[in-house]
């Protein structure tokens, strides 16, 4: 989780993508796995990059759901086809 940007509150990342397309699809993945475990990240799209910020609002900090979500964004990057710049 070294591309993870870790502060008190949250866990953020940002992607950069081959194309706006594969920003979106990638978003799409997330929100999926989002909806899955009822914990959603903050996400911001700008053309090729996104940005994923987990946090869990309620306890204002980070935990167990926010990391869980941070490995499974990692392995969404990782199936991603053409691939991503790491960061």
């Amino acid at each position: 989780m070294n591309v993870w940007d870790r502060s008190a509150t949250s866990l953020t990342r940002t992607i950069t993508f081959p194309s706006f397309p594969d920003a979106v699809a990638f978003v799409t993945r997330l929100g999926f796995y989002a909806e899955s475990v009822d914990h959603h990240p903050d996400i911001q799209i700008s053309y090729k990059k996104v940005t994923v910020t987990w946090t869990t609002h309620d306890t204002g900090g980070i935990t167990e759901k926010d990391e869980a979500g941070a490995i499974a964004t990692d392995k969404l990057v990782g199936q991603r086809g053409k691939g991503a710049i790491a960061g």
